[in-house]
């Protein structure tokens, strides 16, 4: 498996068009965390939404966001967190993201 992260790397998720289909949640877009693993690879979500094939295949990456930076209001445990799937076109080091 090939993928730019490694696990413990901090990216920033970038934000994405309104329209269209895509697979990332809105509430993470702009949002840092930390890469937990690499799944692999796996065809593009996205494109296969409009009838094409996914390829070429796309690094999967289970990211992990503290529940703080997410919402502004939370008022539970400072280690409480939230893991999402994120695909690599998604991610960009933390420090080089301007978002």
């Amino acid at each position: 498996m090939t993928g730019r992260y490694a696990a413990g790397a901090t990216v920033q998720v970038r934000h994405g068009s309104m329209s269209g289909h895509y697979r990332t949640p809105a509430y993470v877009q702009g949002k840092i965390g930390s890469v937990v693993r690499l799944h692999g690879e796996f065809p593009n979500p996205e494109s296969r939404a409009y009838g094409a094939t996914g390829l070429p295949e796309q690094p999967l990456y289970m990211v992990r966001f503290r529940q703080h930076d997410l919402w502004g209001d939370y008022s539970g445990e400072s280690a409480d967190s939230v893991v999402i799937d994120l695909f690599e076109h998604w991610l960009a080091p933390a420090e080089e993201q301007d978002v």
